[in-house]
């Protein structure tokens, strides 16, 4: 199952919100929804060592199931759990990235997920991450499954 991050483009440019701080750029808004695809392509080839390598130590992550996984090996472990038990084709479309400071970003991203019986589970999901030197990694996810889905 191949997993999927959408960027939509308009007349040749990159179309996304993008709430800027002083000392922030298109680059960076760039550069975390590439990590958002990054972690797409991760899951969807069961890539322990690209998880490993975008995440942050201390990261955590609430599933939509309301479990909580907390550090990396835990979150490594249980995305990958995941994605075996729950088959489907994964899409994420980031929607939205905004800035809680100059190191940190949050890129907001609806999730689907194809099921197998053509039935589909339309989530949202919210990454925070976090600029280390010049390179972004996530530090938390969230995951939420809006009522009646």
């Amino acid at each position: 199952m191949k997993a999927q991050v959408y960027i939509v483009f308009f007349s040749g440019m990159m179309f996304f919100s993008v709430f800027q701080l002083q000392g922030q750029t298109i680059e960076d808004g760039k550069a975390i929804i590439d990590l958002v695809a990054r972690y797409a392509e991760a899951r969807d080839k069961a890539d322990t060592v690209l998880l490993k390598s975008i995440i942050t130590e201390d990261m955590d992550q609430l599933v939509s199931s309301g479990e909580w996984r907390y550090g990396m090996d835990a979150a490594v472990k249980g995305m990958i759990g995941s994605s075996q038990d729950n088959p489907g084709e994964r899409i994420l479309k980031v929607e939205r990235v905004r800035y809680l400071s100059e190191q940190t970003g949050l890129a907001d991203a609806r999730y689907t997920i194809k099921n197998e019986d053509g039935s589909e589970r339309k989530m949202w999901s919210t990454f925070v991450a976090v600029k280390k030197g010049k390179n972004w990694k996530i530090a938390a996810i969230r995951n939420m499954l809006p009522a009646g889905n």
